[in-house]
């Protein structure tokens, strides 16, 4: 590969590591406010991954970047691990106590937005802690949107872009100009922000707490400023508003832009988000219907809580209302498949994601047509739009690696001395980026501060892989990759 693209990769990803780690000062002044000392290790942090980053900018200066795949591959594997590097440094070196591998695992579960969180006592934490935690998922979310629109149809690995398969209809574009659809987008981003901060603030959280966890809401993270997550707070419209919000946040951003922005309504007749929606209600209603008659639960109450927990989970948020291991064994089977779920393309949820079903579901009924009628023709489509046959191959060669991984990485973990229920479940979770596994251990009423630090990075590895669509990070680990 030439020189020239490890050089163009490595400024870009500096670029990025200088601005992240003057996003530390935010947590270093809530610290200040709060007279907590941590103050001084966010300032510490900042100055030593900024200054370092700026070396690295300045040693790798160059001219524009010749972008093609290779560069773009590269790149986005770089700036998930720099990112996520510079983050863990303040975990480390702060009061919280985390070694490395701990402090890692914290800096990728938020900045993929996974939400597996190590540190317990979180409700006598830090608040510049808090804050860094809710900041990483913030950005990782805007990060995620812009992965999914723009760099992974770019890729041919996965994304959708509006309505279209990138590589089969390029000619509409929901903007003429891509800073027009960011600006609208952050834009969007921002206001579902302080909406969610200002209706949670109406509903009884204080105003430190409503914003961190607006900020999780909206990027559909999970880091919450409360051991007992949103289940704190004992109330069910809370538990309303953050199922909205997460259900919103896990629908195709391009859609609700243009939604919003040019007020077409038919832009809600994306196929993922129909498919998304129901799966969502049918496991909600599926939920209270068992609470309500196995458990005896009130039928508005099991309503709540279920809508709550299935969103949480199938946007891959991980917020917890309660401990729904304690619901009966349906229940847990019900969280554990829709662990692998997932939520809209383009947004910031994880998982298998809808689009992706709906591409095998019709792959699978044209296969099939084609056995019984061998010379007719049967094209495979997602809504109208025609799926070319190497968008269908890229779907099923995801699904293969990720079930593959799934397997090999719950045997890794059994490896490491843990039980089935959550070796499967740890690697389920990180995969598709939901946050709370299964069991005992770190199910909704637990944390991964158990884990041996092994588990944690094998954990790590999974977190970024599932984020990164799999095949982003297994292509540059391919010798073809490395070749001129």
């Amino acid at each position: 590969m030439n020189a020239t693209i490890y050089q163009s990769a490595i400024n870009i990803a500096a670029k990025v590591g200088v601005y992240l780690s003057l996003a530390m000062f935010i947590p270093a002044l809530v610290d200040l406010y709060f007279g907590h000392r941590d103050w001084k290790v966010f300032a510490v942090s900042a100055c030593l991954m900024g200054s370092l980053s700026l070396v690295t900018v300045a040693a790798t200066q160059g001219g524009p970047p010749a972008f093609n795949r290779k560069m773009g591959f590269l790149l986005v594997n770089l700036l998930w691990l720099v990112v996520s590097f510079v983050g863990a440094i303040p975990f480390w070196l702060s009061s919280v106590n985390l070694d490395f591998a701990e402090a890692l695992f914290e800096s990728v579960s938020g900045i993929t937005t996974t939400g597996s969180t190590v540190i317990a006592g979180l409700d006598n934490a830090p608040p510049g802690i808090l804050v860094w935690r809710s900041l990483l998922h913030w950005l990782g979310g805007i990060g995620i949107v812009a992965l999914g629109l723009f760099v992974m149809p770019y890729l041919r690995v996965g994304g959708l872009s509006f309505f279209k398969m990138e590589s089969s209809d390029t000619t509409e574009k929901p903007f003429a100009r891509i800073v027009t659809f960011t600006r609208a987008f952050i834009l969007i981003y921002i206001v579902l922000t302080v909406t969610c901060a200002i209706i949670y603030g109406y509903l009884g959280m204080n105003r430190f707490d409503a914003i961190n966890n607006a900020m999780s809401t909206i990027a559909t993270g999970g880091f919450s400023t409360h051991d007992a997550s949103l289940g704190y707070f004992n109330s069910l419209p809370i538990l309303w508003v953050a199922t909205f919000f997460m259900t919103v946040s896990s629908l195709p951003f391009s859609v609700l832009i243009i939604f919003i922005v040019r007020g077409r309504l038919d832009t809600l007749k994306d196929p993922q988000i129909i498919v998304f929606l129901s799966y969502l209600t049918v496991l909600a209603i599926a939920a209270s219907l068992f609470q309500r008659l196995e458990n005896g639960v009130d039928f508005h109450e099991a309503l709540a809580h279920s809508f709550f927990t299935v969103s949480s989970i199938l946007s891959t948020t991980g917020f917890a209302s309660d401990d729904y291991m304690l619901w009966g064994d349906f229940i847990v089977a019900l969280a554990f498949a829709a662990t692998f779920m997932g939520g809209c393309s383009g947004s910031t949820a994880g998982g298998m994601k809808a689009y992706r079903f709906i591409i095998i579901f019709n792959s699978i009924r044209a296969g099939l047509f084609r056995l019984i009628y061998p010379n007719a023709i049967h094209t495979v489509r997602y809504g109208k739009a025609l799926v070319d046959i190497d968008v269908q191959r890229t779907v099923f060669l995801f699904f293969t690696a990720y079930m593959m991984i799934w397997a090999f990485g719950s045997m890794a973990m059994g490896a490491f001395g843990y039980d089935l229920l959550t070796s499967a479940s740890a690697i389920a979770t990180a995969l598709s980026n939901v946050g709370a596994g299964l069991g005992p251990i770190i199910g909704p009423a637990g944390n991964f501060s158990t884990l041996s630090d092994p588990a944690l990075y094998l954990l790590s590895v999974m977190m970024l892989l599932g984020r990164l669509e799999i095949l982003t990070v297994l292509v540059i680990l391919t010798p073809l990759f490395w070749k001129d």
